[in-house]
């Protein structure tokens, strides 16, 4: 994959997070705030527990940082994995941001 490729599905993911959140408060009454800065997205549940997004360009990751631990995702096969085979990046996102909130909370694009 070239830099501009990562680029392109990187910001779609970043911003489907965004929405997702933005949806979620909007419609769900749940209180998810999201704040964008540059390549990093970071969560912030009621609890002051917080989920970073954050873009690793070089490697053409995106890593997730939970309170569960640190996952690391590449683009296979259409979709983003994590690179020890610990599934797919929304999937490890709903787990962490629904137990971080204490709620059921889904994520996809």
């Amino acid at each position: 994959m070239t830099d501009p490729e990562f680029m392109d599905r990187a910001e779609a993911l970043l911003q489907a997070v965004e929405v997702c959140c933005d949806t979620m408060n909007d419609m769900d009454g749940v209180d998810v705030d999201n704040q964008r800065v540059g390549s990093m997205v970071t969560l912030s549940f009621p609890n002051r527990s917080q989920i970073i997004i954050n873009l690793q360009k070089p490697l053409h990751e995106v890593w997730i940082a939970a309170r569960s631990g640190g996952y690391h995702f590449r683009w296979q096969d259409g979709v983003w994995q994590d690179t020890k085979g610990q599934g797919e990046f929304y999937d490890t996102l709903s787990k962490d941001a629904s137990a971080q909130a204490g709620r059921p909370l889904h994520f996809g694009s």
